[in-house]
């Protein structure tokens, strides 16, 4: 029985909820666990250094593998590797919950990240594909926007609250929860995949250099922020990276069945949607960790206070992302609200630069939240939907894999660039202020205050890239294919 309009509408919706649900939980997984590592170090025994692993294990399978997963979903089928990464995302958290060393804790780690990198592109894919028509496209942008700008801060409330009121483990079950019955409604509710017939093949060389550049790139970025930039392995890093990378490029030039089809990124406002999303990772990342730091080891906070203090942010980032994306965009086009979104947030970050020792959440934190997730409301569900507009539908799952790397690449660079200039900025205050009261603790802030600062001038070159790459112009109203599963 052919379904009815009203019944595919009501359709799409529930789809949404599903990649809703899927999205939120590869975005939780970058920050949840931050406020548990204390916790499962007393539990397990591994030492400070050790420490750091159990974040980038996950960074570098995910970052690494990003291309791939979403090129899978494009050859295999979306709601193949959607489901497939789903099951290994809940497989691999379970892993991670019944961890009794620090081994078994990091491998669960990184098959969290191999599984998300399959997740990610296939659940933006499913949107770009099922929701065609202009308005309903925008209310669906907007939904995944505010996941994707508060996903971060809702990992630190929730990682907080099941640490101080349940255990550490539970930031890894929790993903079963909400895996398996996505799962399940994913195998009722979206449609069959399509029968393979002549399938490409993968592109092997585009893969390995795409994968193994990414690598070390997040390896090299992650290494610098303990290690520093002069560091033999983060030099290695970095150079591999870059050299991979443009030796992917020259790949991608030449083999008949690219990992990533050149004309992808070719395009000058897609291009800038890609950039405008690594952009404000590289800022938000960063942000997000400074101000957890400055409200648990400055103001006191508990780990799950701390997370609630993010609560405001994500209250005003949900309705001005729907008014952005359903009521603004159609009209004013991309570039005035990423530009203007670049410009908020680049606002908050001098906001929060005025920090001290003794301030107050409600005068040095909260209005600089406030005006961030303006800001962020605005950059996120926009520059998602111009980054996979009119992207072919064998090439959706590759495009929206490039919008997750964009944001994980984006967000490695900042975490360690941004680490990098406060340590640096609170050790030159320490040596210059020895004599100052509780010089540890201004010197710290300081440090905070430096990060921010930087912070602000990632986001207004951001504004100034968006401006010059986006389209003033609104996007076209017309939809550009039917929804994946009107058969």
């Amino acid at each position: 029985m052919p379904t009815t309009p009203t019944e595919a509408s009501g359709r799409r919706w529930w789809i949404l909820a599903i990649i809703g649900i899927a999205q939120l939980m590869v975005v939780l997984d970058a920050t949840i666990v931050n406020i548990a590592l204390p916790s499962a170090q007393a539990d397990l025994g591994f030492s400070d250094e050790s420490r750091q692993w159990i974040i980038t294990a996950y960074a570098l399978s995910f970052g690494s593998l990003l291309l791939l997963g979403g090129r899978l979903g494009d050859v295999f089928g979306r709601k193949r590797v959607f489901v497939t990464g789903l099951a290994g995302f809940a497989a691999a958290s379970a892993l991670g919950g019944f961890a009794d060393s620090l081994g078994v804790l990091v491998g669960a780690r990184a098959l969290q990240g191999a599984f998300a990198a399959l997740l990610a592109p296939a659940a933006l894919s499913l949107l770009t594909t099922t929701f065609t028509v202009a308005e309903e496209r925008n209310r669906a942008f907007s939904v995944f926007g505010v996941i994707g700008a508060s996903g971060a801060a809702l990992g630190l409330i929730l990682g907080g609250a099941l640490t101080e009121l349940l255990d550490w483990r539970w930031t890894m079950f929790v993903n079963l929860a909400l895996a398996v019955p996505t799962a399940v409604a994913a195998l009722r509710l979206l449609s069959r995949d399509a029968t393979a017939g002549d399938r490409a093949p993968i592109d092997l060389p585009g893969t390995l250099t795409a994968s193994s550049g990414l690598f070390a790139l997040v390896y090299g970025f992650s290494n610098a922020e303990s290690h520093g930039w002069g560091s033999a392995l983060t030099i290695a890093g970095l150079a591999a990276g870059v050299a991979l990378i443009g030796a992917f490029v020259a790949v991608e030039r030449r083999v008949e069945h690219p990992l990533l089809p050149l004309r992808v990124i070719a395009d000058g406002p897609r291009a800038g949607g890609f950039l405008s999303i690594a952009i404000v990772g590289a800022g938000m990342f960063g942000v997000f960790l400074f101000l957890t730091y400055y409200l648990q080891q400055t103001l006191g906070f508990s780990p799950l206070v701390s997370g609630l203090a993010f609560l405001p942010m994500m209250a005003v980032i949900m309705p001005v992302g729907a008014i952005g994306q359903t009521r603004l965009l159609p009209r004013v086009g991309p570039r005035p609200l990423v530009a203007g979104g670049m410009v908020l947030s680049a606002a908050a970050m001098l906001l929060f630069t005025g920090v001290e020792v003794d301030s107050s959440y409600a005068t040095a934190v909260l209005p600089g939240l406030l005006v961030l997730g303006v800001g962020l409301g605005l950059i996120f569900g926009t520059a998602m939907e111009t980054a996979t507009r009119g992207v072919e539908g064998t090439d959706a799952g590759v495009a929206s894999a490039l919008v997750n790397t964009g944001q994980q690449i984006g967000g490695s660079i900042g975490t360690a660039l941004l680490s990098t200039l406060a340590a640096s900025a609170a050790s030159s205050y320490a040596s210059s202020h020895r004599t100052v009261a509780d010089v540890a603790a201004q010197s710290a802030v300081h440090g905070y205050a430096a990060a921010f600062t930087w912070a602000a001038a990632i986001f207004a070159a951001g504004s100034i890239a968006a401006w010059l790459l986006l389209p003033a112009a609104a996007p076209d109203a017309a939809p550009d294919r039917e929804p994946v599963f009107a058969h």
